[in-house]
């Protein structure tokens, strides 16, 4: 089908795809409301540009200049997700998996998940993947065995990966085998130094594993949270010992095996950038590191930039925030929009994930001993029935149209009207826009010497798009 010639006319029509088309000129308007009269919403009325326009406040997007790409927006897929997932009947979560990973006008399109290696503290158990009785070890891996994931997480993952198999997949580890650790313990404790070459072909193990059951790992991250010995499981990893594992082992190990999965170090909160940049500042350790990944539990978002700064040569990524329950939907939405949305890619950010995507209408399962039992899913799943919580919507209102490969660009700030702005590789402008003042706010958004101007409700956010 044509576009039609005559200006401003039909913002988007559907194309043999199957996907919309925009009309060059005008803006679609993608919306949420803080009181939920509106969740993420096409509005009918696209906005225009125009050479002329009224004098309220701005915010002028410059594609002329560009900072990171992106890998994507998603959630983390906890083994109680999965299980949670595959307890469904089989066309119902195919329906909803299709809903929430395909590429296309009619569902978000997650592109970006994190997965545990081994158990999380949001599975129903603790295990590893060489769990042997107290006093063994087993230094060849010799009955190393993806166990629990062969029949939750790895069947999900297939599925997904039938509807976008582009998706980026993440691991990360919560803990090594207890026979690894100082306390020989799922809790705490820290990896033996004598360890560090089998936990290393521990990591290969499992990259080889999931590549033979058609899942490519893109990245891992070295260790979950390693300052936050609390969970279950968890493991106690200062710097230092990071640095040496890594220049030591990881790294010599993925090079001597041909394994191209990114190491991205750190994996925790903000209020430690020093932690990342004294790891990078190793250059035997640095060459072998991807990035640092971080958490929003403690210190504020500007972190990341720290780490940009000290090293612009290495990429930044955001791989964890909960949202506790009950929900509060204009908090919620708020804080996650602002500060890892906006706040984390307009830090040097390459991705960002929430935690996680589903539990039940219990907040279960998790573990005993420190698993989380008031984190929410991005959506609730009660057997067959499913709610959208509100990390579905801040996730659908980036990774339905900042696909991988896009580029933020340059836009101002405004004190009460946080935004971030892409370029996307098919030609797109995308504009992310929260109202965090009390009162509506009327703006204009500026591109190229023109002007489209529009309204945001107290507490509302909305994405707008142009070509």
């Amino acid at each position: 089908m044509k576009y039609l010639k005559k200006t401003f006319i039909a913002a988007a029509l559907l194309t043999s795809s199957g996907v919309f088309a925009q009309q060059k000129g005008t803006v679609e308007t993608w919306l949420t409301k803080a009181d939920q009269s509106v969740l993420f919403k096409k509005q009918q009325q696209d906005l225009l540009f125009k050479k002329t326009g009224d004098q309220s406040q701005a915010i002028e997007v410059n594609d002329k200049e560009s900072y990171q790409s992106i890998d994507g927006f998603g959630f983390c897929l906890t083994g109680g997700s999965a299980q949670l997932l595959m307890r469904m009947d089989a066309a119902k979560r195919a329906q909803l998996l299709k809903e929430l990973f395909a590429w296309d006008a009619n569902n978000i399109g997650i592109s970006y998940l994190r997965v545990s290696i081994g158990a999380s503290d949001l599975n129903d158990h603790v295990f590893s993947y060489d769990d042997l009785p107290a006093g063994q070890s087993d230094s060849t891996l010799a009955k190393f065995d993806l166990g629990p994931d062969k029949s939750e997480v790895i069947p999900v993952l297939k599925e997904i990966l039938a509807i976008n198999p582009k998706i980026k997949i993440l691991g990360s580890p919560w803990s090594a085998p207890v026979w690894m650790k100082t306390n020989g313990d799922t809790r705490g404790g820290s990896l033996k130094q004598d360890c560090f070459d089998v936990y290393a072909r521990y990591f290969i193990k499992y990259i080889k594993a999931m590549k033979s059951n058609g899942i490519t790992i893109d990245a891992i991250t070295v260790q979950n949270e390693p300052l936050h010995p609390g969970n279950n499981p968890s493991m106690f990893m200062p710097a230092d010992e990071q640095a040496l594992f890594v220049k030591s082992s990881l790294g010599p190990e993925f090079k001597k095996s041909g394994i191209k999965t990114k190491i991205i170090i750190y994996d925790h909160n903000c209020d430690k950038p020093e932690y990342p940049i004294s790891i990078l500042n190793d250059p035997e350790a640095k060459k072998y590191i991807d990035g640092s990944a971080f958490h929003f539990y403690a210190g504020t978002i500007d972190a990341l930039s720290k780490v940009h700064d000290a090293h612009p040569d290495k990429n930044l990524y955001f791989t964890e925030q909960w949202m506790g329950s009950p929900a509060n939907f204009k908090r919620d939405i708020a804080g996650h929009i602002t500060n890892l949305t906006i706040g984390a890619t307009r830090n040097w950010s390459r991705n960002v994930i929430e935690w996680n995507l589903a539990a039940d209408p219990q907040n279960n399962p998790h573990t005993d001993r420190g698993g989380c039992d008031r984190c929410m899913g991005g959506i609730t799943i009660d057997k067959d029935s499913v709610i959208r919580n509100p990390a579905y919507y801040v996730v659908a209102h980036a990774a339905k149209f900042v696909r991988p490969g896009s580029v933020r660009i340059a836009s101002n700030t405004l004190s009460t009207l946080p935004n971030v702005a892409f370029k996307t590789p098919d030609g797109k402008r995308v504009l992310i826009v929260i109202n965090t003042a009390e009162t509506p706010q009327n703006f204009t958004i500026k591109y190229n010497g023109q002007k489209a101007s529009t309204m945001l409700d107290a507490g509302a956010v909305a994405t707008y798009v142009w070509k």
